[in-house]
């Protein structure tokens, strides 16, 4: 095995440097595993954009949505072994903390985070190799599987939302995350009002299922627009924001009806804050909420979606591009143009 290797290391905001470093070393109860596959994520972009609270050390590699083989594997590893596809989540909970022993595991206390997804070879952890990573069927792509994680991500929010066949729901921004709630939420048997103002992503949402698109710069009212879909103007049953814009947090919750349940599921920028109508929320009974990451059930969802072939994943991959060119793929994404990129580190 070589003993360095091509990675994307993240030295601060817009500071991406193309490197060769030293090939991760592995334990005995761990796996190495050639990259066939990372694809770039929303994250990914607000960390090249502005950082990330989980890239704290200077010079990181980064990236956390993979597939790929194992092409080491250490001496206690059971269940796996070299030449197997897998993909894995990019992190996972202790299921110690107080908030894994009341079943909240995406609020713990100790997470732990893999990050490493572009460059030619990552590590997989003991504890993420034993809850968190899945071997791939042979009539599912590397590109496919890769979707593990924001997809888990998505089935979480999902869940938490409530959402049954015949609501009506309104989708806050057609991004990757947005089009994933769509796609989801269709599957739920609900009705869907997918809101951006690009109308390359609008024609994305209608592909993916939403019955009704709204281009937010062609409306005069966009929370107006929605309440007009719904019957009697009352507003839908639940609003999700996939876009981590305040101001659309802020709207999204005026989207609802009576009793709706507003998911506040994009990541604001820090230290950002919005204004909330009381008397809106109390006498409506509005139920808002902030969702956040994934668990290891949502993953297993995840997964058995993407193997089932319930969802058409390889629909939510743009185009591939070389690892030494991902800051193109970023930038692209930053001008709203594609869905997802599939980094190429080696010939799939």
């Amino acid at each position: 095995m070589k003993s360095k290797m091509k990675a994307q290391l993240f030295y601060g905001p817009k500071d991406i440097r193309f490197e060769d470093i030293d090939m991760p070393i592995i334990g005995s109860d761990e796996v190495l595993v050639k990259i066939k596959s990372a694809l770039t994520c929303g994250s990914d972009l607000k960390t090249y954009k502005r950082g990330h609270p989980t890239m704290i050390k200077k010079a990181s590699v980064f990236g956390h949505e993979w597939a790929g083989d194992i092409v080491e594997a250490g001496c206690e590893v059971d269940g796996f072994k070299v030449g197997d596809r897998v993909t894995a989540a990019n992190s996972v909970p202790c299921f110690n903390c107080y908030y894994c022993k009341i079943g909240r595991y995406s609020l713990c206390e100790n997470i732990k985070y893999n990050n490493g997804a572009y460059a030619e070879y990552i590590k997989i952890p003991s504890d993420i190799l034993r809850k968190n990573t899945y071997k791939i069927p042979d009539d599912i792509g590397y590109r496919e599987a890769a979707l593990l994680e924001p997809l888990a991500c998505v089935v979480h929010g999902i869940e938490e939302s409530c959402i049954k066949a015949g609501d009506k729901i309104a989708i806050n921004g057609a991004g990757p995350i947005g089009l994933m709630f769509i796609a989801v939420a269709r599957l739920k048997g609900a009705t869907v009002i997918s809101l951006d103002l690009s109308d390359e992503r609008l024609e994305y949402a209608r592909h993916f299922g939403a019955d009704y698109t709204i281009n937010v710069k062609k409306v005069d009212d966009q929370i107006k627009a929605v309440k007009n879909l719904t019957e009697g103007g009352r507003g839908v049953d639940v609003a999700i924001d996939a876009t981590g814009i305040p101001r659309v947090w802020e709207m999204a919750i005026f989207m609802g009806r009576k009793g709706a349940i507003i998911n506040l599921f994009g990541g604001c920028m820090p230290d950002t804050s919005i204004n909330i109508d009381t008397g809106l929320v109390h006498y409506s009974e509005l139920t808002v909420k902030g969702v956040y990451h994934h668990t290891p059930s949502h993953v297993k969802q995840s997964f058995d979606l993407i193997t089932s072939k319930r969802i058409n994943v390889s629909n939510f991959i743009t185009a591939d591009i070389p690892l030494e060119k991902l800051i193109t793929a970023l930038e692209l994404m930053d001008q709203q143009k594609g869905i997802k990129y599939n980094i190429v580190a080696s010939p799939l």
